[in-house]
């Protein structure tokens, strides 16, 4: 069976204990930490920066795993690389220049991810899929957490998993939103390597038991 990645969402977490949630997180069988970056233009809604990335890299040896929902991500690519990023992942509809940020995130030292929102195909990253390490399959519309999963990102999984075994890469399939221990199995069924997880983990009475049990789906 190949490695199944949870990545918990601290969006999800409870920021007057950022510190302390990140803590418990490092203690957790989660390998990777998600980070979610919102500008309230690409979406309806604004997070967090730098600062917090810096922080939250001081107190965490998982690889964080930062999701730009931006425009214009090619702006940050070094800045986001200096606060911890050891992944940046933009969107396809936020690009005007897909290929050169994805060069620009490459040159930075970073891994690289490109997201597709809900009704994005998984065609459109044909051409480029072997110069990604992630493709992030939004299964909800971003900016929000909380929401419902939608259903068909289950064939986009697959569909992006025969794209990359096609293209004879090894991009892993990310999958963001709604995730729940029901639909946890048939994700990684179709093909999910890595399953963001943010209110199923720290909703949960514990955090860390659910993170265990999200992997063994």
């Amino acid at each position: 069976m190949k490695k199944r990645i949870i990545s918990p969402s601290i969006l999800s977490a409870d920021f007057s204990k950022l510190g302390e949630e990140v803590k418990l997180l490092n203690d957790s069988a989660a390998e990777w930490l998600h980070i979610d970056v919102m500008d309230g233009v690409f979406v309806p809604n604004i997070s967090f920066g730098f600062p917090v990335l810096k922080a939250v890299r001081k107190e965490t040896s998982k690889f964080c795993d930062v999701h730009l929902m931006i425009v214009q991500p090619e702006r940050y690519v070094e800045q986001f690389k200096a606060a911890g990023a050891d992944l940046i992942t933009i969107h396809y509809e936020g690009n005007y220049h897909l290929d050169s940020t994805i060069q620009k995130i490459k040159a930075s030292g970073a891994k690289v991810g490109v997201a597709l929102n809900p009704a994005t195909p998984v065609m459109v990253l044909k051409e480029v899929i072997h110069l990604l390490d992630l493709v992030l399959i939004m299964s909800v519309n971003p900016g929000f957490g909380g929401q419902k999963f939608i259903q068909y990102t289950i064939n986009k999984v697959t569909e992006a998993r025969n794209m990359i075994n096609e293209s004879g890469s090894y991009t892993l399939i990310e999958v963001d939103g709604g995730v729940t221990l029901e639909n946890a199995p048939k994700l990684f069924a179709a093909g999910a390597d890595v399953l963001v997880a943010g209110n199923t983990v720290f909703s949960a009475a514990n955090p860390k038991v659910m993170i265990e049990q999200l992997l063994k789906c």
